[in-house]
């Protein structure tokens, strides 16, 4: 898709669905309206950039009642790996989480302000969630394997969405993108629970992948591998930035400086609800971070 360059729609109360930027057709096929709060366009005009994947304007997060983050307004860019840092609780995954819409079921959710992706609003009546996470796939923190071969672990996404075409050559791709295809093709058969935690990962890697999405989110890939494993982790989000947009959510802040081009930190505020501090090119935020608490947390001062 292309960036669209119509103005976005007029604002509307976070509770109730108002009209909306017509997305694609590809991206926008008939799933229903939303049943919780949706997106509350910003009043400042949408501005295509041939580079921004994601554009999030004063983003904020409730859970009922609760507010979890606020104030959330940065763009992420095509083919480099973004890294969102920051002490537990400060709204890193439910950020990531949002940007391909895996908060829906979570009771009580609603997302404000204006997340679009490609110029399109992510949220927007009608927008079909099962083609925003083919487009946007998601790797977890603990590698989830399914308990069947390592083959129909990476086969089982394109075979449930048709693409059955060429199956062998697809899961072939997806694990040689994945950098494990020489550990695993004489034992394709083989139950993908007896590889090691950081094969695992990589499967659950070259799962996502199989489909030929947009984006990748990682959410803390390498909190559970040991060194090596998370050097291979490592190595491969340097990969697959030349033909994927990666987020990454890490407490591992020597990690961000390795893999991220752009780093945002986040941090709580005073009234304990996540916020964005800062956000710039991964080497100014660790050098010359513009705002005293990004300075602290990286310093080690708090967090």
């Amino acid at each position: 898709m292309t960036p669209s360059g119509t103005p976005p729609e007029a604002a509307r109360s976070p509770t109730q669905a108002g009209p909306a930027t017509t997305p694609s057709p590809r991206l926008r096929l008939s799933s229903g309206a939303a049943s919780y709060p949706v997106s509350q366009a910003s009043d400042r005009p949408w501005r295509p950039a041939a580079d921004v994947v994601f554009c999030a304007e004063e983003v904020g997060v409730s859970y009922g009642a609760k507010r979890a983050v606020r104030n959330i307004t940065l763009d992420i860019h095509r083919n480099e790996a973004t890294a969102f840092i920051g002490p537990s609780g400060c709204g890193k995954t439910t950020v990531l989480r949002c940007l391909n819409r895996m908060n829906d079921s979570i009771p009580g959710f609603g997302l404000y302000g204006s997340l679009r992706y490609h110029g399109h609003d992510l949220y927007a009546p009608g927008v079909n969630r099962v083609e925003v996470r083919r487009r946007i796939g998601m790797v977890f923190q603990k590698p989830n394997p399914f308990p069947k071969s390592i083959f129909d672990n990476v086969a089982w996404a394109p075979r449930n969405l048709g693409m059955k075409a060429d199956l062998d050559e697809r899961v072939e791709r997806a694990l040689r993108a994945a950098a494990l295809w020489d550990e695993v093709k004489d034992r394709l058969k083989a139950s993908a629970l007896g590889l090691s935690g950081g094969q695992q990962q990589r499967l659950c890697i070259a799962r996502a992948i199989a489909i030929e999405p947009d984006v990748l989110l990682l959410d803390e890939p390498a909190s559970a591998l040991d060194p090596i494993a998370t050097a291979s982790i490592e190595e491969l989000v340097h990969d697959l930035k030349t033909r994927y947009t990666i987020v990454i959510v890490t407490h591992n802040m020597q990690q961000a400086m390795r893999v991220a081009d752009r780093t945002a930190f986040f941090s709580l505020d005073r009234d304990q609800i996540g916020t964005l501090i800062e956000y710039d090119r991964t080497e100014r935020i660790f050098s010359q971070p513009a705002d005293q608490r990004t300075r602290d947390y990286i310093t080690g001062r708090f967090g």
